[in-house]
């Protein structure tokens, strides 16, 4: 294992263990973005112009160097050989600063694309999707299904598709898109959403639920009440402490307070267009659209939909709804 390969090899497993544990810095897009159009320019500036240029200088020092020792060759040609062969690679060899610039652009430039258009991983930092993640959780973002969006700037400039009522979406919170959220999507642009004592109606239907076995939070060391909810063609899992639940109040920041009216601690909201409403399948433990208002289509990330590993439930690995 040559230097270069030891340190990109050292590079992603930092990068992996580093969004294990929750500590990916949040402008890890933007680096990403500049490490791979400055480690590009050198790439290119190789191919075309330094590569050429040692080859160049390369083919005029072997050549001297047989004209010297024409005469050796005829005598001891192993040793002329392997002096040969040692001045080629010295003189055609690329330099560390390339070796850790150009060098680093392949890999730099595939997990750039991977990210930025097709999977990027996340890691479940909170509850507020109990039953469905778990915290811990390590899971994969589809980020072309609704559309192949400009890495940085967050434009759509491929229209593919939409969210549905019932998919679980990350996005940046819109109050600090700095930070990473996951919600499952509950109401669609124009859509009349109302939720108040754990009954939620969409359109005015009231969304069915079925009663499971009672869910125990080893985290909280407490039960809840747990029922399939039925969102059009999705049926997932959703849990309420016992009882009403938490009351839906106007946080101080929302995106949008004249689209909703609160009143004996429930709301009822339309969608404003290009938003969505969002709801954590822990209704009780979950700060969502209830309270801050909507997600905006520029800040959605993408699709959730497979869990790969959570180190602290060896074996939770599939897709889910």
């Amino acid at each position: 294992m040559n230097v270069l390969t030891a340190v990109v090899l050292g590079a992603l497993g930092a990068y992996v263990l580093a969004m294990i544990v929750g500590a990916v810095p949040t402008d890890f897009s933007m680096f990403l973005f500049l490490s791979t159009i400055v480690s590009g320019a050198y790439f290119a500036a190789e191919y075309f112009v330094f590569a050429p240029r040692r080859r160049a200088d390369a083919a005029l020092e072997l050549a001297e160097f047989d004209r010297r020792n024409l005469a050796a060759a005829q005598t001891d040609a192993q040793r002329v050989a392997k002096e040969r062969h040692g001045l080629e690679e010295r003189v055609s060899g690329r330099p560390w600063w390339l070796e850790y610039t150009a060098g680093f652009f392949p890999v730099i430039a595939l997990v750039f694309l991977l990210r930025s258009f097709l999977y990027e991983p996340f890691r479940i930092p909170s509850g507020s999707m109990i039953p469905t993640l778990q915290i811990g959780d390590l899971i994969l973002v589809n980020k072309y299904e609704y559309g192949i969006r400009l890495p940085i700037l967050n434009r759509t400039v491929i229209n593919i598709g939409h969210p549905k009522r019932g998919d679980v979406i990350v996005f940046r919170y819109p109050h600090d898109p700095t930070q990473d959220y996951i919600k499952r999507v509950i109401g669609l642009p124009g859509d009349r959403v109302e939720y108040r004592n754990h009954e939620l109606r969409i359109n005015g239907v009231l969304v069915p639920l079925m009663r499971l076995d009672r869910y125990y939070d080893a985290g909280r060391m407490q039960t809840y009440e747990q029922l399939i909810e039925k969102i059009d063609s999705i049926e997932h899992r959703v849990i309420f402490v016992d009882g009403d639940g938490v009351q839906a109040r106007a946080a101080a920041q929302h995106t949008n307070p004249d689209a909703c009216v609160y009143s004996d601690g429930g709301v009822s909201c339309r969608v404003p267009q290009g938003s969505y409403f969002v709801m954590g399948d822990n209704r009780d433990n979950s700060e969502d659209s209830r309270f801050w208002g909507f997600v905006p289509d520029r800040n959605i990330v993408g699709h959730a939909f497979f869990i790969w590993m959570n180190f602290g439930h060896v074996g939770r690995i599939g897709s889910f709804k």
